[in-house]
């Protein structure tokens, strides 16, 4: 099995999911099912049916967390010195349009295409792992294939400490 990765960043914003849904979520809908329990007749009681259900969602999210950090080993970009594609790598590309694109290979589960955080197992970053600057990769996309021209690589450089300052005053929000 491969080496779990997450960055610094990512990892604290799944603990902090984790935390929320065990320690806040979990109990609040525990207690709501049991109290919609006590009123009688549970078949056609919709608060206890929703409340069971919603259980479930957060078990299974809980089950998933937990899988994604038992094991995990933390890295902190700014501590990689590469001139390869890997892990944690900041990268810019060019599409064969002239576009150019910006992205960070990071973690499963913390992946975020708004700040330009893009999973190491994504299409994209499986084509530009391993690769130094000037390279060509071509990319195999649900839309078809593209081909990008990797211009640069940066390990901790300004973008990471961008997307780390837009994340500075972050607090988890659920989805559930």
């Amino acid at each position: 099995m491969a080496e779990k990765l997450l960055t610094s960043l990512g990892f604290r914003r799944l603990q902090a999911e984790y935390d929320y849904y065990w320690k806040v979520l979990r109990p609040e809908t525990v207690q709501r099912v049991a109290d919609a329990a006590a009123e009688g007749d549970r078949s056609e009681n919709a608060e206890y049916i929703y409340g069971r259900k919603k259980l479930r969602q957060i078990d299974k999210r809980l089950g998933y967390l937990s899988r994604l950090l038992d094991g995990v080993r933390v890295v902190d970009p700014c501590d990689i010195q590469s001139d390869r594609v890997g892990f944690g790598a900041t990268v810019t590309v060019e599409d064969d349009n002239g576009r150019t694109r910006t992205w960070t290979i990071v973690g499963e589960g913390e992946s975020d295409p708004e700040y330009g955080l893009i999973s190491a197992s994504s299409p994209v970053a499986r084509a530009l792992w391993g690769k130094r600057v000037g390279d060509i990769v071509d990319v195999e996309l649900p839309a078809g294939e593209i081909e990008y021209e990797l211009l640069a690589i940066e390990y901790g450089g300004p973008v990471w400490r961008r997307v780390v300052e837009a994340f500075a005053d972050w607090e988890f929000r659920p989805t559930l």
